[in-house]
């Protein structure tokens, strides 16, 4: 009977000691970000962006871009959005056409590839196109169309190149980078160029000696013809008078 008893008290003892260690056990929260995004990291960890990067810091628009987005992260703002090519989509550009930019064309050029809002896949079905660019202000160029299907992708069109986008490298608000396997070349700058206007037909075709058919003058002038018949007829009187005269006197 006593020895009953001390197995059920030490039975109850190791039941009392093991209620805080299944209580330690409890999964903790979830753990918050550390700090808001960093564009350079994400386009490092996808490993094959080489180009967009050197082009973003030679541009500056790395470090701008990252400013901006821990201004966001700060006040919980819109966010950003950026389109990367991959160094295959620099590498099928036509050679030197990045060289034939300037560097304010250049700053375009990125810039037009980064949305001044933070757009999910699914944000981008109620987007109102065309969709604004860093490069484009308040109303201005460099705007892009994106439109979404039912299959979780983005057609993204420029208006001379249009790519198909289903790769997130990062949706960590206030930061989404998509992947592009074509550069979004703007049309404002790799458009069509407008034809030369024509040169207008002169009025008159200028003659030797630089006068021309509508200039005034004795030659080949409207009001040279009379002139010329008053003096014949003023000659042919003169003739007339002197015949007359002559016979007079004879």
């Amino acid at each position: 009977m006593a020895m009953r008893r001390i197995a059920v008290a030490a039975a109850l003892v190791a039941l009392a000691l093991s209620v805080p260690a299944s209580l330690a056990q409890a999964p903790a929260p979830a753990a918050t970000p550390s700090g808001p995004p960093n564009v350079t990291a994400v386009l490092e960890k996808g490993g094959q962006y080489t180009t967009f990067m050197r082009l973003m810091k030679e541009t500056q628009q790395d470090t701008q871009l990252n400013s901006q987005l821990n201004s966001s992260f700060a006040s919980n703002g819109g966010g950003y959005t950026v389109f990367a090519p991959t160094d295959n989509a620099f590498n099928n550009l036509k050679p030197g056409t990045l060289n034939s930019l300037t560097q304010q064309q250049q700053v375009a050029l990125v810039q037009g590839h980064i949305l001044p809002q933070y757009y999910t896949m699914e944000s981008f079905q109620t987007a109102s196109n065309p969709v604004r660019t860093q490069a484009s202000g308040r109303d201005g160029p460099y705007t892009l169309n994106v439109t979404a299907n039912t299959n979780n992708q983005l057609n993204v069109s420029t208006g001379v190149v249009e790519v198909t986008v289903n790769n997130a490298l990062s949706t960590a608000k206030p930061l989404a980078v998509y992947s592009v396997d074509k550069v979004l070349l703007p049309e404002e700058l790799f458009g069509a160029k407008a034809p030369a206007a024509a040169p207008t037909a002169s009025e008159g075709k200028p003659k030797k000696g630089g006068s021309s058919d509508a200039a005034s003058g004795p030659a080949g002038s409207d009001d040279a013809a009379p002139t010329d018949a008053a003096s014949a007829r003023a000659v042919g009187w003169t003739l007339a008078g002197l015949a007359a005269l002559l016979g007079y006197l004879l």
